[in-house]
């Protein structure tokens, strides 16, 4: 099934606020049902001849930065490229729910990037193209080995189909306030620490500062959330998911059982580490940068805002090692082409240009996004320091890198069944973490329940 795409009547849509998807459409003339009903039939897709011009639509982030860089780039890609126009639109609002009914509707971009755990179960559901002949055909292997291995790999399925190519690699550190650990008398974090060195800071970092009987001050904090969970459990030497069977929960295995009730422990126990509801629901970008806490496990995509908004001298640290390995998260965020595009080969065309060294570099300068490529690494620590030299000249920007260039990045595990799966899990973690009204053998519910969802599914 293809989807019929008319010209629109520039190449490159506004900065942020300016024409939507929508909004192109309906300019175009056509609805997006028109689009569906116009554009669908059996056959292979449309192949222009030399002179036709074809319109592909690329979405991306829907951020201040975003939108300017990509304009950029996408000016010098089409320079030498008569026949071509790309549509640059940024993500929709509620960019999870909006998408999925595009890819459904048949009115998707051409080519768009995801993340998390909702990328492989739009993958699941057929909405991405199979990219193995294109890689097969056009990639050489240093291009492929210039990728943390972890991360290539999670954009295959378990029958085989690659639906994406890593778009950066956004990596997970230990960020600590050296000011506060100086204050308390405490070793700064050295890449040697294991998580029981990580507790006994934790425990000397957290205080009733002002006198008034409450906590004001804590060691660390981490989001509640699927990768950073998961990244315990993999340090204790668990999974989520049977890494030979996506559709088996391997949530209640004591391995994973430890690892959350290490988290539960240091939360509602010990309160050295902060909970949501302790730092009025902050990020945890804000609630370091606020000094609330003097950790933070966050990755080097908050680098910048930490660097604007931090008021004292900041250190990088690698993650502890933990019980079983030491492991660091590797983002899923890629890029990919749509299943039903008109136009694959120009797609892919596009595709290529999104992955390479230069979108690569303007990606690491607009925003310091960490660059999925193990050869840009200088490059892009060159720019952060040039761009703050005082705040990052001892700071160990390498820390982010450090799962990538040894081996130890582990990236999201995904169910066969991710979008029936996530709510059941994300509703035991808010009992367990973030409300401290459940124990972590409400996990072992959570796990039949997952094994449930994919026997009825089979």
């Amino acid at each position: 099934m293809s989807t019929l795409r008319p010209a629109a009547p520039t190449s490159l849509v506004s900065q942020p606020g300016g024409l939507s998807r929508r909004g192109f459409l309906q300019a175009a003339g056509v609805s997006a049902a028109g689009l569906l009903l116009g554009g669908c039939g059996p056959g292979a897709p449309a192949t222009p001849s030399p002179q036709a011009q074809v319109q592909l639509v690329y979405q991306d982030w829907n951020t201040e930065w975003f939108p300017p860089m990509a304009q950029d780039m996408i000016a010098e890609f089409l320079q030498e490229r008569d026949n071509l126009r790309v549509f640059y639109t940024p993500d929709p609002d509620n960019f999870q729910a909006q998408m999925l009914l595009n890819l459904q509707a048949g009115t998707a971009p051409d080519v768009f990037q995801s993340c998390c755990a909702y990328f492989p179960t739009w993958a699941q559901q057929g909405h991405m193209l199979d990219l193995r002949p294109y890689v097969e055909a056009d990639l050489d292997e240093e291009t492929i080995q210039d990728w943390a291995p972890a991360q290539y790999r999670a954009f295959f399925l378990p029958d085989g189909r690659q639906y994406a190519l890593p778009k950066y690699h956004g990596a997970l550190a230990l960020y600590y306030n050296k000011d506060l650990f100086d204050a308390y008398g405490v070793p700064y974090p050295e890449d040697t620490w294991d998580f029981d060195d990580y507790l006994e800071a934790m425990r000397r970092l957290t205080h009733d500062q002002n006198g008034d009987g409450a906590l004001d001050l804590w060691g660390s904090m981490i989001d509640i959330s699927w990768e950073r969970i998961q990244v315990y459990v993999n340090a204790w030497g668990g999974h989520f998911v049977d890494p030979e069977d996506p559709t088996r929960c391997l949530m209640a295995e004591p391995a994973a059982l430890d690892a959350a009730e290490w988290l539960r422990a240091r939360m509602w126990d010990d309160h050295v580490m902060a909970t949501p509801l302790d730092v009025q629901n902050m990020t945890t970008r804000q609630a370091f940068s606020a000094g609330r806490v003097a950790m933070v496990e966050d990755g080097s995509w908050a680098l910048r805002d930490i660097l604007n908004a931090a008021n004292f001298r900041i250190g990088v640290a690698p993650m502890p090692t933990g019980p079983a390995r030491r492991v660091t998260l590797a983002t899923t965020d890629g890029f990919c082409i749509y299943s039903r595009t008109r136009h694959p080969d120009l797609a892919w065309e596009l595709l290529k240009f999104l992955i390479s060294k230069e979108y690569g570099r303007a990606m690491a300068r607009a925003n310091f996004l960490q660059p999925a490529r193990a050869s840009l690494l200088q490059d892009w620590i060159g720019y952060i320091r040039a761009e703050y030299p005082a705040q990052t000249e001892d700071m160990a920007l390498e820390a982010f890198a450090d799962g990538h260039l040894k081996g130890y990045s582990v990236t999201a595990e995904a169910f066969a069944n991710m979008n029936a799966v996530t709510g059941l899990v994300q509703a035991a973690w808010d009992q367990i973490f973030v409300l401290g009204q459940a124990p972590v053998s409400m996990l072992q519910d959570v796990a039949r329940e997952v094994d449930a969802v994919h026997r009825q599914g089979s």
